[in-house]
């Protein structure tokens, strides 16, 4: 057993290299709140600092009056949790074929699922944009939602399928001796097992649609559907000088909801975890 314990220079050194790690992850977030909170005269000042010497709420009345935030949150709202739903709802059915049936052609899907990821955004627009005019979804919240389900679709099916396989197959083989039929065992055996796996998947979908942008620009033409990504453009002038401070709370303010769900989610994909490794 003492082969594998570590050293304590090498668990310092472990600790060490994760505060970096946290700290080069925790700094732009850190000085983006600076920032909102910071007066004109500070945000102009050749010194800055980390925190502001007069602390002001103006930049987040300027950013509400400037630009239609709630609105445009909204917008993204309502597209990030359909396009979550509906992409795990197609995903997991899926997953769980490809993962419980294998053969060639399932290898030869998921191999696909990947390899399709690696098509950048600007190859996929032209014809994307040509299918949705022939559907008449050319700048409508719907036509984008239906867009961030299909792209972030290949990513939530291999992620499941990857949690279904980790569930053992010897479990629903003991259910099915006991009597329980297939509907039975996937609802009340491997459904609770997968749960975890289908709140991580939602909320990276989420995640996703949430600060998704060139879809957005390209797909959105009226100011009513815009959503908050692309209304945080418009804090930027004609030649690219930025109106900093609100321009900063905005920016702050649109982080919030990724925050939060995930502060509210990662307990339950925590307690989920436990609760699988308990039944397995």
């Amino acid at each position: 057993m003492s082969a594998f314990r570590t050293s304590g220079p090498a668990r310092a050194g472990q600790y060490a290299a994760l505060l970096a790690y946290l700290v080069f992850l925790a700094f732009p977030f850190l000085w983006l709140v600076s920032t909102a909170f910071k007066p004109a005269t500070e945000l102009g000042s050749l010194h800055p600092t980390w925190i502001p010497k007069d602390p002001t709420f103006d930049n987040f009345r300027q950013a509400f009056d400037e630009q239609p935030l709630l609105r445009a949150a909204g917008n993204s709202l309502l597209a990030a949790l359909t396009a979550a739903l509906v992409a795990v709802v197609v995903a997991t059915p899926m997953a769980y074929v490809l993962a419980r049936h294998r053969s060639r052609l399932t290898g030869a899907a998921t191999g696909w699922v990947v390899v399709s990821q690696a098509f950048p955004f600007v190859l996929l627009i032209i014809p994307l944009f040509l299918v949705l005019k022939n559907l008449h979804l050319v700048n409508s919240l719907a036509g984008l939602t239906l867009v961030y389900v299909v792209w972030s679709l290949p990513f939530a099916l291999w992620m499941l399928t990857g949690y279904v396989r980790a569930v053992p197959a010897e479990l629903e083989e003991a259910a099915a001796v006991d009597g329980a039929g297939r509907l039975r065992t996937l609802v009340s055996v491997t459904g609770p097992l997968l749960a975890p796996g289908i709140v991580a998947t939602a909320l990276f979908a989420f995640v996703t649609a949430w600060n998704e942008f060139f879809f957005a620009l390209v797909l959105l033409k009226s100011p009513e559907k815009q959503t908050l990504p692309v209304v945080l453009t418009h804090f930027l002038g004609a030649e690219g000088a930025a109106d900093l401070g609100p321009l900063a709370a905005a920016a702050f303010l649109a982080t919030l909801p990724s925050l939060v769900v995930f502060a509210i989610v990662q307990r339950r994909i925590t307690g989920g975890m436990l609760a699988g490794a308990v039944k397995s």
